[in-house]
């Protein structure tokens, strides 16, 4: 009879643990989904701003020497991914191909100017910093106008903004449900051994020594089911790096190892706290609200 019962006991425990990895590895595969977006939303964002361009019509009378120079030192400058020097013969091209006449026999001459068309980095498209190099640029002796899209820009920099923000208000929310969902289900194994927490509690046992080995179990649940959760992640990096190759997913190692980190650590952290609180609950409570 005994031995039927103890069997008995560890189909239970047994079914209790498959059920808190299960748990546990949905939980941050959704808290991974989330992360593997906020941390491509960035990316893609920094990709959108980066093919925004400033561009500086130069004055007449500029030789081509001073032009390269002038080039040279904007490539050096911080702000600077690129650089494309336009010829106003060039310009002339193609401006009559978009419009599908040749307005130079109309004009007799060629009024559009050389230009160089500098694509900015990331940090640097925004309306503020923009502004203070449309500036900068007003004073240089070769420039003679200075030309981007200010609306384009700003809506750029408020849609950029707002996407983030809800993205933040999206992550803190299902931070906090996986934060109750893998707790409770932590609870509720720590729960089936509320009896025996109490009786060792009652033959002289420390806290910490009957904390210790629900904690340590609890770990390695979450580090199981965090595992589970990165093999159903890595199929979804696959097929996304696969229909959509742009985003260069499996080759960015920085994304895939921040996004890895992130669901151990969140695995290590919510079982290791949440087994702390359960255990603590139930060595406080007195003998007869055990039973409660």
């Amino acid at each position: 009879m005994s031995n039927k019962f103890d069997s008995y006991q560890k189909r239970r425990l047994q079914s209790s643990y498959f059920s808190v990895v299960i748990s546990i590895a949905l939980v941050l595969f959704m808290v991974g989904i989330l992360g593997l977006i906020l941390l491509k939303s960035t990316k893609v964002a920094n990709i959108v701003k980066e093919q925004v361009a400033i561009t500086l019509f130069l004055k007449d009378g500029i030789s081509d020497e001073q032009i390269t120079t002038f080039r040279a030192s904007l490539l050096e400058e911080p702000f600077t991914n690129s650089a494309i020097y336009t010829s106003k013969e060039d310009a002339a091209k193609i401006y009559s191909e978009e419009i599908g006449e040749d307005f130079l026999e109309f004009l007799g001459k060629n009024p559009l100017k050389n230009g160089i068309d500098i694509y900015l980095k990331a940090d640097f498209v925004t309306p503020e910093k923009m502004q203070e190099l449309e500036e900068k640029f007003l004073k240089n002796a070769f420039v003679a106008d200075v030309s981007y899209d200010k609306p384009l820009i700003n809506l750029l920099t408020e849609n950029i903004k707002r996407i983030s923000f809800w993205l933040l208000i999206a992550s803190s929310f299902f931070a906090i449900i996986a934060t109750i969902l893998i707790n409770s289900a932590i609870r509720l194994t720590i729960y089936s051994k509320r009896f025996t927490i109490k009786t060792m509690q009652m033959v002289g046992a420390t806290k910490s020594f009957i904390r210790k080995p629900f904690i340590l179990t609890s770990i390695k649940l979450g580090l199981i089911g965090a595992f589970l959760a990165l093999i159903a992640l890595g199929f979804v990096v696959y097929y996304i790096d696969k229909f959509i190759p742009s985003l260069a997913i499996l080759q960015d190692y920085t994304t895939l190892t921040i996004l890895a980190l992130g669901v151990i650590l969140t695995a290590f952290i919510i079982t290791l706290i949440s087994t702390f609180l359960a255990t603590q609950r139930f060595l406080n409570l007195r003998t007869d609200e055990l039973y409660y």
